[in-house]
Order: structure tokens, then sequence, then C-alpha cells
């Protein structure tokens, strides 16, 4: 047929049978046929329109010329009186609530009526209704309700045939993310059901199917510009807290600090929680993932965080233990980077683990993955496990400078420091004493000629820079970059007495990057001419690039309890102008 039916039956096939040598023919036999216009559409060319009829709909393909519609995963709470996410109930509680969700459009044309005992049904399969949900708008015209139709416990749904040329709209949410037993693909079919007989089932005699693909979270690196940044107020940190507020206001960001009551004494925000977001054509929004870590800060995201566009995701083990690496610390995003011709144009995730040869600490497996499962941000195993705490932030970082590589990565190194030391007990400066001004527990002397002298001391750090040297090596590999891409800061590691390494003076890679202003641990390096040498040394390799360094004191209140400033902040930053969907991993 080549175009619908106006009413039932209005198009006529005729037959006519001869007989041999005829002219007339002996009997005919007529079909009449009806003539239905069924589309069921999607954005699927990602442009934040419903097209009519796209023939690639039912298929997901990525890439720039790429096709294939996406669902966000509905994770942000519009409604304030509920402590749950919005994918969590199968209630629409306000227009924001459909902002969040894709539109799906089911397109008809034909007769007023369909023929009797022909319908139309929406159907998703078992293993996808606990992965999407889909509503549609009841009686547009009195008060609007929407109906919650296909999703948990809801396979099909009989659409009611409106005749003529019709659009119903329906919007489609995501109820998770992609996982290790989910590759983020949901399908979602509509067919015509065509009567048999009296007590036996109906049968499809035509489907339309269309792909939906649920945006990956995605990670933000130092390079992103910084939106707030996350502090907790403790009883001991109200200095600190002074410094950050000068450096953040000086970023021109704000700042969200976490009080005491709802923080309970735990000052690690970085460890809690790792700020992220999800993209859509027709929107995205930050989301927050929830460590399985749960400190004294276990409530905030749910609490503070989750909101109206702001969303929630959580990953609990049931059967491991979680440890120290488990802490988001210990969970990084490169820049994007380009390894031997592969692009990462979103950066490549990277989480410390133990050395293999050897049973040692590692992010449970749900946490890993779920990053794993994202698929944009190809993660990368780093080793950690050599560290007390045991996270990547304790000896690398990224900072953004302008120029083509666009960043340097910043590593701590035994090895730089022993060479400072060195020069500057050859210029006479041996008896030159550090920690200055800080009344702490190790109050005695130390100077640049003890330090150069300890030998367990030496031999540790030599220990230690072999264990950074692994993680050099694995990150110039995993993110193609070269020795003139890397900056090595200064810094001394000791062992505790289960051989795992602390830093010896505040650790300074562990600072917080607000695009060119750093907030780094303030040293307490060997005091030269009234100056602190590590601090001059570190500010000449980072301020020629066109960065802002100012020093924070985090000894007592951060330090001392094995963590810095990095460890004590976190930052949401805007997302990439780079749509996920480009990628091609």
């Amino acid at each position: 047929m080549t175009r619908p039916s106006t009413e039932a039956n209005d198009n006529k096939v005729t037959v006519a049978y001869y007989g041999e040598g005829e002219g007339h023919p002996i009997d005919q036999a007529g079909v009449f046929l009806t003539g239905i216009a069924i589309s069921l559409d999607v954005d699927a060319d990602r442009d934040g329109v419903v097209e009519k009829n796209n023939p690639k709909k039912a298929t997901w393909t990525w890439g720039p010329e790429g096709q294939g519609a996406i669902l966000l995963v509905n994770c942000d709470r519009e409604n304030p009186f509920i402590g749950m996410e919005d994918c969590q109930d199968d209630k629409v509680f306000s227009k924001e609530d459909l902002e969040d969700m894709s539109r799906m459009v089911l397109r008809t044309e034909g007769p007023q009526r369909l023929p009797a005992g022909y319908e139309m049904v929406l159907y998703i399969p078992l293993s996808d209704s606990d992965k999407v949900g889909v509503f549609y708008l009841q009686n547009p015209f009195f008060g609007q309700r929407y109906i919650h139709i296909l999703g948990r416990r809801k396979l099909f749904h009989v659409v009611k045939y409106t005749g003529g040329s019709a659009e119903l709209e329906f919007f489609v949410e995501g109820l998770r993310f992609p996982d290790e037993t989910f590759n983020g693909l949901v399908t979602i079919h509509a067919s015509l059901l065509e009567p048999v007989a009296e007590g036996i089932p109906p049968t499809p005699i035509f489907t339309d199917s269309v792909v939906f693909r649920i945006a990956p979270w995605i990670m933000t690196p130092n390079t992103l510009a910084p939106v707030v940044v996350f502090v907790c107020s403790v009883k001991d940190n109200y200095l600190f807290l002074k410094e950050v507020k000068n450096l953040v206001t000086k970023a021109g960001c704000k700042m969200n600090v976490c009080s005491g009551y709802m923080n309970r004494g735990d000052r690690w925000m970085q460890d809690e929680i790792e700020f992220g977001y999800i993209q859509a054509p027709h929107k995205g929004f930050p989301v927050v993932l929830d460590s399985p870590r749960d400190g004294g800060l276990k409530d905030f995201a749910v609490k503070e965080i989750l909101g109206p566009d702001f969303g929630y995701i959580t990953r609990e083990p049931l059967f491991e233990t979680v440890t120290s690496l488990d802490s988001f610390g210990n969970l990084e995003v490169s820049p994007p980077v380009t390894v031997n011709g592969k692009e990462y144009p979103l950066g490549r995730i990277l989480i410390g683990s133990s050395f293999p040869t050897f049973a040692g600490r590692r992010m449970t497996k749900v946490v890993r993955d779920f990053l794993y499962a994202q698929q944009v941000q190809s993660p990368v195993e780093l080793y950690s496990d050599w560290l007390t705490v045991g996270h990547v932030d304790e000896f690398v970082t990224f900072i953004p400078i302008p120029g083509k590589k666009k960043f340097r990565m910043l590593m701590a190194s035994p090895s730089a420091c022993y060479k400072l030391f060195r020069q500057k007990q050859r210029e006479g400066h041996g008896e030159a004493v550090m920690f200055k001004g800080y009344s702490g527990a190790d109050t005695k002397r130390v100077t640049i000629n003890k330090v150069l002298s300890n030998e367990v001391m030496v031999q540790e750090n030599q220990y230690v820079q072999r264990c950074i040297d692994w993680n050099r090596d694995i990150l110039k590999k995993e993110l193609g970059l070269q020795e003139k891409d890397i900056i090595d800061l200064p810094a001394l590691f000791k062992l505790d007495k289960q051989g795992k390494a602390l830093a010896f003076f505040p650790n300074m890679v562990n600072m917080i990057v607000l695009s060119r202003d750093l907030g780094i641990p303030k040293p307490f390096g060997p005091i030269i001419g009234g100056e602190c040498c590590v601090e001059q040394h570190a500010a000449d390799l980072l301020e020629p690039l066109g960065l802002v360094c100012t020093f924070v004191d985090d000894i007592s209140s951060y330090h001392q309890q094995l963590g810095e400033v990095h460890c004590g902040t976190n930052v949401q930053r805007k997302p990439f102008a780079f749509k996920w969907w480009h990628v091609v991993p």
C-alpha cells in the first residue's frame, strides 16, 4: 500500500479466475485491505528533537557519525519530601521530573478505528524491566496525570488507537547505570496484534523497535573549570578553612562547608564522594558517586547533595570487606589523552591497586566493575598498596597549562628532594632547619644534614622511589606521556611498622587545583634566607607555566592524620564540552 487508509477496508484487490482460452472470468475473489502507518520514534540522530521514522533507530552506534537514542538515569530528586532518587518510584513529581526523561513518540495514521479485535501494544523484554520506565500523559485537557505504563512489574501496555493522524507522546527514564551484567542498551517495541479466533491469543503482524543507551557516569579531571569546592568544618581546622576560603574566592568559584553536625568529625571529603555528571542531547546534570567507605560523612551525599538536577549513585559490596583503597582519594581521572593514535577524549580513570604478585588491598569489585562498565574513560590500575593509606592522590596529580598538551602530570619524588637537599648542603646550608614554626609531635630539630645522613631514611626513600617509578612507567605507557610532560615535586616518606609509606613532611602533590590557582600543602621545608627552599623550588617549577601557588598550612589538621589538602577537599567541576557519544570505545 502506498498510503494509509481513511476508513477500514477502503482498498481492494480483485483476483479473476479464467478457464483455458476463455475471454471472460469464470469467477472472482476480492480481498479488502486497510492500510495503517505505525512508527515508534525517538531522537536517534541525537539533536534533541524526535524525528520521524529514522531508519537507524533500532540500532546504536558510537562516534561522531553514530546513531541511536540516549537515556538518562533519573537519579536526581525533584521531590524534597522523599528520601530517594526519582528513579526509585513509579511517579512523576513535577514538570522538571519529565525534563530528565527522553521523549518517545508513537505516530499512527489510519481509519477512525481499527478493525474488530486488532490492538496496538507497547512492550519491553523482561530483562529490561528493572532498567527502564515509561510514562504516558493521560487526558491532557483536564488536569494532567502521568501514568506509569512500562517498567518494574509492567512488561506491556495496550495503546489506545485514536484514528486519523495521531501522535502519542511518552516519557522514558533510565533506572540503572551500565554495570558488569548490563551493557547499557535497552529496547522498546510497538506491535500491531491481529486476532485469530475466539479464545486464541492474538499474534503480532507488525513490530517497530527503538534502542536507547543509558548515559554513562563521567568523571571530571583537574583541567576542567571548578564550580563548587566542598570542605568539612571540624573542631581543629578553623585556620585551614580560612585559607581555603581565600583560595576559593581568588579562583572565583563557590564554597560549600559541611558542618560538624553533618560530618560527625569526619574531615576526609575527598574520600567519601566523587563528583561526575551524566549527559543526553536534551539535558545533563551533575551526579555524585558515594563511596562504600561510609565514615562520619556517609549521609552527606544523600542529605545535602542529592536534589533537583543533582543525581546520586552508590555501589556497596555485599561480601567483600571495605578497605582504605575504597576511599575516593584512590579514584582519579586523567585529562584527555591520545595513546598510540587511540584517543581518550574524556581522559582515563586511575585507581590504585595492589602489586599483582602478592595479595594486597584492592578496590572492591562492585566499584571497579561499575567504573569499567561506563566504557568512555577506560580505567588504568596503578600500584598504591605500598602506601599506609594507599591512595593514588598521594603520588600523582594533573595541572592545566596553556598550550598543545594542555596539562602536566605532577609526581611525588623522593629523588628530587634528595637532589635539592644535597645541592643546598653543597651551598653551605646543611644546618637549615625544617618544620620551623610548627610545634608538633616531632619537635626534634630536623636539618638538611640530619636527613641526608640518616641511612635508614635514604633506603626507605629509595624503595618509595621505585614504587613511584613503577607507576610512572604505567602512566607513561597508558596515557601516552613523555618525560617532558612530567614534573617531579620533592617529597620524603617514612615507613610504618607494617612497612607501608607515610609522608615525612606535607606532601605537595596532594594539592587542590582550581584552574590556574593551586592550593598546595605547605611543606615546612628547610628555611634558607627566610624562605622555605622546598616551597621556592615548587614555585620555580610551576609558576613559569602560568600557575599561581598558594601554600596552605594543613600540618596539624590534616597531615598529622595522614592526609593533606586534596584529601580534605572536593571539587565539583564543569562537564566536558565534548559529547561522550562521539567517543569510540
